[in-house]
């Protein structure tokens, strides 16, 4: 199999099992949503232990630990992420998949915003024309639901957050993942800790297929992770980019048919001027791509 389409059906595989996340949190309830992302945090640092020694990255893991600039980025990047797990994991057992699921749909446009924000860049055009239309449709959402869409505004912006650290970081996904983790562990092995004493832990309570799922959560994090690792080398950018709308489609497919969320004509006219907004934004994006390996091609045959 080539290796272009060997890559498509990896990141394909990654963005499915991100899309399928809501069916998998649902079923660690009734525990709550801290529990669930305390229980997550900890048994990923076992898994990326045992990825970091297998995938031989010890030593890019020492080096990391000895570069101050890069330790505190990351350090960033573990709190980002955790207000990233933790919103999801609270948004899907609250009943607002749907909602999640645009958090990942405008990711995209705010990973740009953030881009003009923070590191100074410049937009283009049908870039502004994009933002434009989606905030509308944000507003036209707050409206509908009577309050700003929490949920996905901070999925987004904490997701955008961390995209941006990780690149000033320049850091390999496997020790970045067991970093990021194991900043947070002592948190999080606190908070269940607590539980514990207080006997209200959800874990090993309500069943041991109930228990062994929470130690799964580990893999179910890296999994993905490395699948679309190993896409991310063999695939361009753009296919890459095309690919990671899958994840909040097959959310917000879910949201509606498995959950049977409420999706009343105005919240549709709200998605609809999102998903406008993504189709100029990544057609502009294709365009500008292809402009540029043009003009290289050009100016390597002159």
């Amino acid at each position: 199999m080539p290796d272009n389409r060997r890559g498509l059906i990896y990141g394909a595989s990654a963005y499915a099992l991100w899309g399928a996340f809501p069916l998998y949190w649902t079923l660690l309830e009734p525990a709550g949503a801290i529990e669930i992302l305390a229980h997550r945090i900890l048994w990923s640092v076992l898994t990326m232990a045992v990825i970091l020694v297998l995938a031989r990255r010890v030593g890019h893991f020492r080096a990391l630990v000895r570069d101050r600039r890069r330790l505190v980025l990351i350090g960033c990047a573990a709190v980002v992420i955790t207000v990233n797990w933790g919103g999801y994991i609270w948004g899907v057992n609250n009943d607002r998949v749907v909602e999640t699921s645009l958090g990942y749909f405008i990711n995209p446009l705010v990973t740009v915003l953030m881009g003009v924000l923070v590191l100074g860049e410049r937009l283009r055009r049908l870039q502004w024309a994009a933002m434009a239309i989606a905030f509308v449709a944000v507003a036209l959402l707050t409206l509908d639901y009577g309050r700003p869409p929490w949920v996905a505004l901070v999925l987004a912006f904490s997701f955008g957050t961390y995209g941006l650290l990780k690149k000033q970081a320049g850091v390999g996904a496997v020790e970045s993942i067991t970093l990021e983790t194991l900043v947070i562990a002592p948190f999080a092995a606190a908070y269940i800790g607590w539980l514990v004493v207080a006997g209200e832990s959800g874990f090993g309570t309500h069943g041991v297929g109930h228990a062994l799922l929470f130690t799964t959560t580990g893999i179910i994090t890296a999994v993905p992770l490395m699948l679309f690792g190993a896409a991310a080398i063999r695939v361009p950018m753009v296919s890459l980019g095309l690919l990671q709308y899958l994840a909040p489609t097959l959310q917000f497919a879910l949201g509606l048919l498995v959950f049977r969320e409420d999706m009343p004509a105005s919240r549709w006219i709200g998605f609809g001027l999102v998903w406008v907004a993504l189709v100029i934004f990544t057609v502009e994006a294709v365009n500008h791509r292809r402009r540029q390996l043009r003009l290289v091609a050009q100016a390597s045959a002159a």
